[in-house]
């Protein structure tokens, strides 16, 4: 959440101002990906989701402890489920629309299409957690799979549309190239069966709503973890080895599923990918590489916390943690304002030429964080 609120540091308008220099070589880290690969900032929506899968566990036995009925969570589960869909469509529409936009890819959209099921599976154990991403896992390679590959004439046709200059796959990883796979077909059918103000052909960014099926398992595999650190017998020193080593293998693995094969049996073969990580359309093995991730930073995270005992050092992340989807409303719907007053009630000085994009982002940052220090303070937290 504070990656997300910090808006890129500025980073990518320094790089743009200083070609060449050290900021150019970090903005790869701090922009998504155009299409095929993995950074840090790919990296923010899975960590959110894994989280959300971690807390299900512990919030699940929280109200069996309070005497709380299997129908009464499930209702209020439902409940939260339809009010998050609800925030995500609002922020999907903006100021200058006249009519609600129905698109469903925003973050807490798809939280909440998933979030029900969530909550059914996690009551299980964590072998049907673990059954339950696999068959997920899958079933939407093989959605995708049969969909007919790209014709030629189809690769021509988005060959001017936003995002598609290196998003157009070759092959058989062409089943998950941009605007043309099995999901945006899907959306061609399903939101134009919403109200729209002008039919929709395609999202620019190659996201579609069926991602929160794949986004499930990455829920679920949240779900086991925290399973894990509740009932875990082992000492917090071996939670947070297992932790390390469980990510490692995922990374792994992911990486493997991602990398180009060299020729082995003819051009037939040449530079194969078995299943490329997209991020943009959560394909299986970006579950599998961005959970392996989550999980290295949660091992580190567990270490310093429960083995090291750095509390102090981790609380500015805890501020914002328990108000996550405040700080994550109040960047979406205030960030501009907030950085318009910042020129307006500051001195010019405290903007040094030349690094006025970082300082107007971390000052904007800094205004979140003191709202969500003072909620905090207030023990105000904002529950869905």
């Amino acid at each position: 959440m504070l990656l997300m609120a910090s808006s890129g540091f500025g980073i990518a308008q320094m790089a743009a101002a200083h070609p060449g220099s050290l900021w150019e070589f970090i903005k790869p880290q701090f922009a998504h990906q155009e299409w095929q690969g993995c950074s840090l900032w790919d990296l923010i929506q899975p960590a959110f989701m894994f989280m959300v899968g971690v807390a299900a566990p512990f919030s699940c036995m929280k109200r069996r402890g309070r005497g709380e009925s299997f129908i009464g969570m499930a209702w209020h589960a439902l409940a939260r489920s339809v009010l998050l869909v609800a925030l995500g469509v609002m922020l999907a529409t903006h100021a200058g629309d006249k009519h609600t936009v129905f698109v469903f890819t925003n973050v807490l959209a798809q939280i909440g299409l998933g979030y029900f099921f969530l909550f059914i599976l996690s009551r299980m154990g964590w072998e049907y957690l673990v059954s339950a991403i696999i068959l997920i896992l899958a079933g939407y390679t093989w959605f995708f799979i049969n969909h007919p590959l790209p014709t030629q004439e189809q690769v021509a046709a988005i060959a001017g549309m936003k995002g598609a200059e290196n998003a157009v796959l070759h092959g058989f990883p062409g089943h998950w190239s941009i605007h043309t796979n099995a999901a945006a077909d899907f959306d061609r059918w399903f939101l134009n069966k919403l109200p729209q103000a002008a039919p929709f052909q395609y999202n620019s960014g190659g996201y579609q709503t069926l991602n929160f099926i794949p986004a499930l398992a990455t829920m679920l595999g949240g779900a086991v973890t925290g399973d894990f650190l509740i009932r875990g017998l082992q000492s917090e020193k071996r939670k947070c080895a297992l932790l390390l080593a469980a990510g490692l293998v995922l990374v792994l693995f992911g990486t493997g599923l991602d990398l180009k094969i060299l020729p082995v049996i003819g051009a037939k073969f040449d530079h194969l990918t078995v299943l490329p990580v997209v991020k943009r359309i959560w394909t299986p093995s970006w579950v599998i590489l961005s959970g392996g991730w989550v999980l290295v930073m949660l091992s580190i995270f567990h270490w310093l916390v429960e083995v090291a005992g750095m509390r102090r050092l981790v609380f500015p992340l805890v501020v914002v943690g328990t108000n996550s989807i405040m700080i994550y409303l109040l960047h979406s719907l205030c960030g501009g304002w907030i950085r318009e007053n910042l020129h307006k009630h500051l001195p010019e000085s405290a903007f040094v030429p030349g690094w006025e994009p970082v300082l107007e982002r971390c000052g904007v940052l800094f205004v979140l964080w003191l709202v969500c220090f003072w909620l905090y303070r207030q023990k105000a937290f904002l529950k869905l």
